[in-house]
């Protein structure tokens, strides 16, 4: 065999292992997330409907990945709001899901767990397929 093809089925090799390695995480968190109940109000992806058809209870992660793409402090932010929950009144999702507010989880899910889930959600790709 020679460099080139050696080059290119090394570089295969990364990249499934790769790809492998991104796949048990992503099981990872979706475990995480359902365990913690975060399933019941939200999607990875956007257009799945709510209850009775209405408009989900919280946003699709990849819709929440894509607002807050390079925010400063986004990751610090969401983690607190993911505890602490969110207020009604500054809802920034109104008129796109059927949820007023996120209600505080910080009995159901570890802070620990909460920024590792949230750092996954950010780095969701968000890229349409």
């Amino acid at each position: 065999m020679n460099k080139q093809a050696l080059c290119l089925l090394a570089g295969l090799a990364v990249a499934s292992t790769a790809a492998l390695a991104a796949d048990k995480k992503d099981d990872a968190m979706v475990a995480l997330a359902t365990k913690s109940g975060c399933m019941t109000c939200h999607h990875i992806e956007p257009g799945a409907s709510g209850p009775d058809g209405m408009a989900p209870i919280g946003p699709a992660w990849k819709d929440v990945s894509a607002k807050y793409k390079g925010v400063k402090g986004a990751e610090e932010q969401l983690t607190k709001t993911v505890l602490n929950g969110s207020n009604p009144y500054e809802s920034h999702w109104k008129g796109k899901v059927s949820g007023l507010a996120m209600p505080p989880n910080h009995v159901a899910i570890k802070e620990a767990d909460a920024k590792q889930l949230v750092k996954w959600i950010l780095a969701l790709d968000t890229a349409k397929k």
